[in-house]
């Protein structure tokens, strides 16, 4: 099997230093944090491999949403002013990290849980030997914060405005409701009990793929927990083929953000519209070759003579959906237009 991504970015940091002592320090954190670019005042020259502005706010206004966190080495106030007009939301916003020009802090600045600050900012401080600086009222007093709990999860979070209730219970150490079928949170929050008949104050997480009636109040995380199967004729157009599939999810009441990925035989490996509607969809796409599909077997629900007779193969669509959860289940067996078919599977959390 091989994986192909349509979104094949990866994650970047940018450290911007105005001084030289702080261009010696963001060299020494850009060789401790992974993927990192160094930007420094032209005035003040610094590493070659480091990119020259003459003005930070334009410099940071240009790049801001580009990277997922940049680590600024420089006074407080001069962050908060630059950051300020570029902020849109904390789960859109990068990590913002504040170290001083001697390197003796790292202060965690913004978006300190879902953008991931808190974390930015000990690898900062593991790499200029300094003190990380974490503010957040989950992690100064030792419990789980729930943004971050989803995060390392890699759940979606659909309402955020929810996610205060939930972190002063966990905070207060008051009970939480929580409905997790899949098992991905429950055994990790504290005071945690089975949703009941509560009033609507409550605090309630609400973990699932299916688009029930979540109770008054609940934080709703959405998991990653399904893939789609789809076969095509060739040249079959994106807009046929994402018409039928979120179709699919939408008659099955299930979650289009809970969409792990896309799967089809490895044929389909050049296929305009497949690659189209992964890139649209930000989802990657696993690729199976005969000798896997046609191991698939009893779990295939509604094999094609046709498919097997011109491409060797009983099924395309549900054959991969299952491949692609490693064994889950056809949660909705093949769907079809005229030109494509497309079939859901759901990964087995507790195998």
């Amino acid at each position: 099997m091989t994986r192909t991504s349509s979104t094949a970015s990866e994650a970047e940091i940018a450290v911007w230093a105005i001084t030289p002592n702080g261009a010696a320090l963001a060299s020494k954190i850009a060789a401790g944090v992974p993927k990192a670019d160094v930007y420094v005042a032209q005035k003040i020259g610094g590493p070659a491999e480091a990119c020259c502005f003459e003005s930070l706010a334009q410099a940071v206004a240009g790049c801001f949403h580009r990277y997922t966190g940049h680590v600024f080495i420089m006074a407080t106030g001069i962050v908060v002013r630059t950051v300020a007009p570029l902020m849109i939301h904390k789960t859109r916003d990068p990590a913002v990290v504040v170290a001083d020009d001697r390197g003796q802090f790292a202060i965690s600045l913004l978006s300190g849980h879902l953008g991931g600050a808190n974390r930015l900012a000990e690898q900062v401080a593991a790499a200029i030997g300094a003190k990380p600086v974490i503010t957040t009222a989950t992690d100064v007093n030792g419990v789980p914060a729930i943004d971050v709990l989803a995060r390392e999860a890699g759940i979606i979070i659909e309402n955020p405005q929810a996610i205060k209730t939930v972190n002063m219970a966990l905070l207060t150490g008051a009970a939480v409701e929580v409905h997790d079928p899949f098992g991905l949170l429950s055994n990790r929050i504290p005071n945690a009990r089975a949703v009941g008949p509560g009033g609507p104050l409550i605090p309630r997480v609400f973990v699932d793929d299916r688009l029930l009636d979540a109770p008054p109040g609940a934080l709703i995380l959405r998991p990653p927990s399904l893939f789609a199967g789809i076969g095509c004729n060739r040249g079959t157009a994106a807009d046929e083929i994402r018409g039928l599939l979120l179709a699919t999810l939408q008659e099955a009441c299930l979650c289009r953000a809970s969409l792990r990925g896309l799967a089809s035989i490895d044929l389909k490996a050049d296929e305009p519209g497949l690659i189209a509607l992964a890139r649209e969809l930000g989802l990657p796409i696993a690729l199976f070759g005969r000798q896997e599909i046609n191991g698939v077997g009893g779990a295939v629900q509604t094999p094609s003579a046709m498919v097997e007779k011109h491409i060797g193969v009983k099924s395309v669509c549900e054959a991969t959906a299952i491949l692609a959860t490693r064994g889950g289940e056809l949660v909705v067996p093949k769907r079809t237009t005229r030109n494509a078919t497309v079939a859901i599977a759901r990964v087995n959390f507790t195998s």
